[in-house]
């Protein structure tokens, strides 16, 4: 896990120096740089060591010979069985790291490699033999990659503090993502703050020449097909995937450990994870004081969190929430970019400041498990629609209006949430899920502004015929995983200088849970 940053332009060789200091919190644990003054190709990195944790893993990594170089953040968990293939074709690794497969990878394959590369991953490649750099991002989206076309040039990096660094950078605010970010409390979609800049979607390529447009490359799609197997079947291709999710993930030259709140998601990895060790695995996990859990209407994880603990052998660390300063918030701001109307980054940067004070550079994340396999209660509000919508859409828009007028109360407040977009089409409907303020109360607000739907658009070009819940999963997937959960994870956790990783959406769980019939993920 590093930070990544660099060019492709007419920009002086200093900037990538004030874009790595920008970004030096993702990488403690050393820093390059390289430029190309023939071609105006810069790359700088900042390195988190944990695999290969030698010089032989430093990067930029260069290919001398063949004029390649490589600024790569991310962690590869299939890197030896690719390892085996390259050498297999007469390649000769000079270090252990996976950095290194990523760059043999690139060599042999071209842009062929980034569909093998399964991980998670934001990386960029300079190709002098062609002339053109490449800014790549995992299939998932789990690593963060920003960039912008500036009159100079092209400028990128793991993190949007870094780029404004860029002379004659456009700073004009986008109103079509502040649009977004007042509905949902976050920005579906490539959009950003600044209209210049945007994020490489997930499972994607773009390629970079000076004096051409570039040009963006989708090698992942997530799947929207609904699988068919038997509940004995998903059970056995579950369990197994996530077997071999772990035991993947949990490879590292570092101490290692994992989020635990108690639920099932988490509890799963602490479990099959510490099956793998004779250590207790270390464990980390928020409490609060009954007070303010009584005061907030919070569910305390601490009491089921010790239970799991006590069960599988894990060393469970409960930190205790301590009241947020506006210290807290400014940094906090400061280090998402972008706003994320959410406290649960507060706590993942108070989870990561005490594994990291114990030594511990990996945590595993149960991220991902309700998105794949319909853990929120929208998952359940759209499997009940098939209630109520045979409605007229004058029955709709009562069944609307009454629940709007119900009352206070949680159930009342979530009734009016459910049949809130009743009279809307299916489409409009499902986004309508993740919308926190009506989009027409938006508009009044912003003057008119009227920023779209990334999230609509998505719906509008899958293939006829996909069911309702999943078309809510491949927004979970595709938006609020990846612009959300995800994003604030990624940035909250390497602040610390912890790397985070998440099992439940490695490709092997992606593709075990598309393979599970939809009337088992909501039974």
């Amino acid at each position: 896990m590093c930070g990544i940053a660099g060019f492709l332009g007419d920009f002086p060789s200093l900037l990538l120096d004030v874009m790595s200091e920008q970004i030096r919190q993702r990488g403690p644990d050393g820093a390059g740089t390289f430029f190309d003054g023939t071609f105006g190709a810069g790359l700088a990195h900042r390195r988190l060591a944990i695999i290969d944790l030698t010089e032989g893993g430093a990067q930029p990594m260069q290919d001398l010979e063949r004029g390649v170089a490589l600024s790569y953040n991310g962690e590869i968990y299939n890197f030896r069985e690719l390892r085996a293939e390259l050498e297999g074709l007469g390649h000769r690794f000079k270090s252990a790291s996976d950095t290194e497969v990523v760059l043999r990878a690139y060599l042999e394959w071209g842009d062929d490699c980034f569909v093998r590369l399964e991980g998670i991953f934001a990386l960029a490649i300079w190709d002098e033999r062609r002339e053109e750099m490449i800014l790549a991002r995992d299939h998932l989206g789990v690593k963060p990659l920003y960039w912008s076309c500036t009159p100079r040039g092209v400028v990128f990096a793991s993190e949007l503090k870094a780029l404004v660094h860029a002379k004659d950078l456009d700073r004009s605010i986008d109103e079509d993502a502040l649009y977004a970010y007042l509905i949902h409390l976050w920005s579906p979609g490539e959009r950003t703050p600044f209209k210049s800049v945007k994020k490489v979607a997930p499972g994607t390529f773009i390629r970079l020449r000076a004096g051409t447009a570039p040009q963006t490359r989708t090698f992942y799609e997530f799947p929207c097909t609904v699988g068919g197997l038997s509940i004995e079947a998903s059970e056995a291709r579950l369990v197994e995937a996530l077997k071999k999710s772990v035991e993947r993930q949990i490879v590292a030259d570092v101490p290692i450990g994992a989020f635990l709140s108690g639920g099932l998601d988490s509890s799963s990895l602490v479990a099959l994870a510490q099956q793998t060790r004779e250590a207790p695995l270390p464990c980390y996990c928020i409490d609060y004081s009954e007070e303010e859990a009584r005061r907030e209407g919070l569910t305390r994880d601490a009491p089921f969190a010790e239970r799991v603990a006590r069960h599988t052998g894990a060393d469970l660390h409960v930190i205790t929430a301590a009241p947020f300063h506006v210290d807290d918030l400014r940094e906090m701001v400061e280090t998402l970019d972008e706003p994320l109307a959410d406290p649960a980054p507060l706590y993942v940067g108070q989870i990561a400041r005490a594994a990291r004070d114990a030594g511990v550079r990996v945590l595993l994340s149960g991220a991902g498990g309700d998105d794949l396999l319909t853990g929120y209660r929208r998952h359940r509000a759209v499997d009940l629609e098939r209630y109520w919508t045979w409605l007229p859409t004058s029955g709709r828009r009562l069944l609307q209006a009454a629940s709007a007028c119900s009352g206070s109360s949680v159930v009342a407040r979530r009734l009016s949430k459910a049949f809130a977009g009743a009279s809307l089409s299916e489409n409009e409907r499902i986004v309508n899920y993740f919308c926190w303020m009506a989009p027409d109360k938006v508009r009044v607000l912003m003057g008119g502004v009227d920023g779209g739907s990334p999230m609509l658009d998505y719906l509008a070009q899958l293939p006829e015929g996909v069911p309702t819940l999943q078309k809510m999963l491949l927004l979970e997937a595709r938006f609020f995983l990846v612009d959300h959960n995800l994003t604030y994870t990624d940035k909250m956790s390497m602040r610390h200088g912890v790397e985070v990783r998440v099992p439940l959406i490695d490709l092997e769980m992606v593709r075990a849970a598309a393979a599970i019939p939809l009337s088992l993920k909501q039974n």
